[in-house]
C-alpha cells in the first residue's frame, strides 16, 4: 500500500532540505546524489536535466530510495522507499525555476545549460519513515 506524504513528512520536503537520491547502476553498485526536492501531495517531485546517472538508473530499475536531513536538525529526517511513477519534459522549466526560488531566492534557475533538457521525476513512496527525536 503506497505512503502518505502529509505532515512532518510534507513539512520537511517543503523546506529548503536537500534530499539524497539512491539509486543502483547496471553493475549493482550504489550511487547516490544531492538534490532539491518537492513533492505534490501524492508523490516525491524531483528535477534534473536529461542524461544524467541517477534517472537513467531509477528508469532502468523502476526503484529509488531518498533521504531528506532537516538542516536545521540533522537527527531529524526521513527516509522514502519508492517506485518512479512517471517522468516528463513537460512543466521541468517551470519547476526547476520554482526550486530555485525555494533553494536559491532567485526567479530562474542560474546553472541551466545551452541545449539541457530538464525532466520531472515523480517518485511514488511505498515506505516512509519520519525519524523526529525529541
Amino acid at each position: 500500500m503506497p505512503e502518505k506524504i502529509e505532515g512532518r513528512v510534507a513539512e520537511l520536503l517543503e523546506a529548503k532540505n536537500f534530499a539524497q537520491v539512491a539509486t543502483t547502476r547496471e553493475d549493482g553498485s550504489p550511487h547516490v546524489t544531492p538534490v532539491w526536492v518537492d513533492h505534490d501531495g501524492e508523490n516525491v517531485v524531483l528535477n534534473t536535466a536529461e542524461g544524467r546517472d541517477w534517472p537513467a538508473n531509477a528508469r532502468r530499475t523502476g526503484k529509488v530510495a531518498i533521504n531528506v536531513i532537516n538542516q536545521e536538525n540533522p537527527y531529524e529526517y526521513v527516509y522514502v522507499q519508492g517506485s518512479v511513477a512517471g517522468d516528463t519534459t513537460d512543466g521541468a522549466d517551470e519547476h526547476i525555476d520554482k526550486l530555485a526560488k525555494k533553494y536559491m531566492d532567485v526567479d530562474e534557475y542560474p546553472f541551466r545549460k545551452d541545449g539541457e533538457t530538464r525532466l520531472i521525476i515523480k517518485i511514488a513512496p511505498d515506505k516512509v519513515v519520519l525519524n523526529s527525536p525529541g
